[in-house]
């Protein structure tokens, strides 16, 4: 089994990620967040051997080194690295604090390039790799209250394409996946009138949902990913159509 690292895996995307990859024969997945909570372990439960979980707080940039390398010693080589994890700071740019926005870029972009850097690494050495970096939509479409946020999500676009080209010719993919509004408690948050507004401004009149990115993340992992790089795929129900 190859062995896949999630980042944010213990609920939402990752978890439907982590868990969708778990499903198959394929992968040996894990699951990295700051705590494991009762949703992850429910899904180790169900893929018993082939879902872990490994701690990490991608605001400490500084022990991402030796966190990659104790996954190297416990699990051997990565094949894949999956950046899903982030923080959805909203908020008008000029009501932030600096400290908050400092943060935002810090675990959204800062912390996933960083991450990149090392696990590549491993993947130069074995000459495979896969990496997926999750934009959004907002990283190319405005949004009201996201200006930092959008911004993180677009230096992962950006942030994809070029490395790329870095590491293409060792037989490494790199992509990115922009969500748009998915089905999940966020939006559920957002009220009954909030989501009909954007389900009436999207192609197919609904929301897509967290499995159609798991869905996404396995085909690119996949044979059918071998000679898809420097690509964004976008999920958001036709709502930038």
């Amino acid at each position: 089994m190859r062995n896949v690292l999630v980042t944010g895996g213990s609920r939402g995307i990752g978890l439907a990620i982590a868990s969708r990859l778990a499903a198959t024969s394929d992968y040996n997945v894990i699951a990295a967040a700051r705590s494991q909570g009762e949703p992850l372990n429910a899904a180790i439960e169900a893929a018993p051997g082939r879902l872990h979980f490994a701690k990490l707080d991608l605001a400490e940039v500084e022990a991402i080194p030796e966190f990659v390398r104790e996954l190297k010693t416990r699990f051997g080589p990565l094949y894949a690295l999956v950046n899903n994890a982030g923080l959805g700071t909203d908020g008008l740019l000029a009501n932030m604090h600096v400290s908050q926005i400092e943060q935002v870029v810090r675990v959204n972009t800062v912390a996933p390039m960083v991450l990149s850097k090392y696990v590549v690494r491993g993947m130069m050495t074995e000459g495979v790799g896969r990496v997926i970096n999750m934009s959004s939509i907002t990283g190319s479409n405005g949004y009201n209250g996201l200006a930092v946020y959008g911004a993180t999500k677009a230096s992962m676009i950006g942030f994809s394409r070029s490395l790329a080209r870095e590491v293409g010719k060792l037989g490494i993919t790199v992509n990115a996946i922009a969500p748009g509004f998915i089905d999940t408690d966020l939006t559920a948050n957002l009220g009954e009138e909030g989501r009909e507004q954007i389900v009436r401004r999207s192609a197919l009149r609904r929301l897509a949902e967290v499995e159609d990115v798991a869905a996404m993340v396995e085909f690119l992992l996949g044979d059918g990913g071998r000679n898809i790089t420097g690509a964004v795929m976008t999920i958001d129900a036709g709502n930038t159509a």
